[in-house]
């Protein structure tokens, strides 16, 4: 099963409120969902972002992929998106090996 991390919409008609959840790729945008991981509320001045980072952590780990919006919030958040979509680090390469003596 292919999961995302991904955002539910809910609140008042122009007034969203929002949900992170871990959820089915193949499930619709407000539908059924494995886990709420956190909610975002864009209204607020500044936003406010409440999300449990261990739980995020652990569905990344396990090959969620989180959508463009949630991966800005959990940048925002400073869960460290260290699961299959992110880059793996690489070590600095080393510089062409010279040994003393040679021309």
């Amino acid at each position: 099963m292919a999961v995302k991390l991904r955002l539910v919409r809910t609140g008042k008609r122009k007034q969203p409120t929002y949900r992170v959840v871990a959820a089915d790729a193949r499930s619709p945008r407000n539908g059924r969902f494995l886990e709420i991981i956190g909610n975002y509320d864009p209204r607020a001045e500044p936003s406010v972002v409440n999300l449990d980072g261990d739980r995020a952590r652990h569905w990344l780990r396990h090959g969620a992929q989180p959508t463009e919006a949630v991966r800005k919030i959990l940048e925002i958040a400073g869960v460290s998106a260290g699961g299959a979509g992110a880059p793996a680090p690489s070590a600095p390469s080393p510089g062409p090996a010279v040994t003393p003596g040679q021309p």
